[in-house]
This record gives structure tokens, C-alpha cells and sequence, in this order.
């Protein structure tokens, strides 16, 4: 019984070392993007449910919402926008440390790629 209870404890305590380790990406984002040398910033809202990640981001192209995930550290989503009045596809790969992202953007329609930080700007 002993040695049940042990396990126990000490698979809860490891658990609870890896969910301080992953920080929650839910809450409001300041994004910065360099694509192809055009540079722009953004606002997204996140609200992540496990590993499932939704929201909405809004820059002076529009605004429009987010689908996507979280892996540990790693975090993903696909944000749907216009530019020069066309709809384009812009799919974010990203790292997560504490309250800040850094990673690559990719712009399907013109075979593009850039980078992106993200600072987090509340919970």
C-alpha cells in the first residue's frame, strides 16, 4: 500500500513539474512579423482548451480568427487574412518561453516565409 501511495505521489508531482513547464498560451498577444521584408503587428486573443487553441487576431488588414494547437512548448496556428485584396492563408510555427513566442510564418498563396515574435500582453 505503501509503495501504491508513493507512486502516486510522486507521478502527481511530476505532472505537476510539466505543467509548470508548459505556460498557458490563453490571453491577449502583441505580434510582430517580418514577411518577405514587409513588417507588421497584430493583436491575438488565444483561449487554449488542452492541446486545442482558438481566437482571433486583428491588424489594419482586417481581422479574422485562429485555429491551431499546443505541443508542449510547441505552438501552431493558421490565421486566415487579406492582402492587396486577396484572402491569404498565413500558418504560424512557433516556441513558447514563459510570456513570450518566436518562430516562422509561412504565406501559402505566395510561397513566402518569415518570422514572428509575440509577447504576451495579458492572462
Amino acid at each position: 500500500m505503501k509503495a501504491l501511495l508513493l507512486t502516486f505521489v510522486l507521478a502527481s508531482a511530476a505532472s505537476l513539474g510539466m505543467a509548470a513547464d508548459s505556460p498557458s498560451v490563453s490571453g491577449t498577444w502583441q505580434l510582430h512579423q517580418s514577411i518577405a521584408d514587409n513588417e507588421s503587428d497584430s493583436s491575438c486573443t488565444f483561449t487554449q482548451n488542452d492541446q486545442a487553441l482558438t481566437g482571433s487576431c486583428h491588424s489594419e488588414n482586417g481581422s479574422g480568427n485562429i485555429t491551431g494547437k499546443v505541443d508542449g512548448k510547441k505552438v501552431t496556428w493558421v490565421y486566415k487574412s487579406e492582402y492587396n485584396g486577396g484572402p491569404i492563408t498565413l500558418t504560424y510555427q512557433g516556441t513558447l518561453v514563459a510570456d513570450k513566442m518566436t518562430g516562422t510564418v509561412n504565406v501559402a498563396e505566395y510561397s513566402v516565409d518569415g518570422d514572428f515574435t509575440a509577447t504576451k500582453a495579458s492572462k
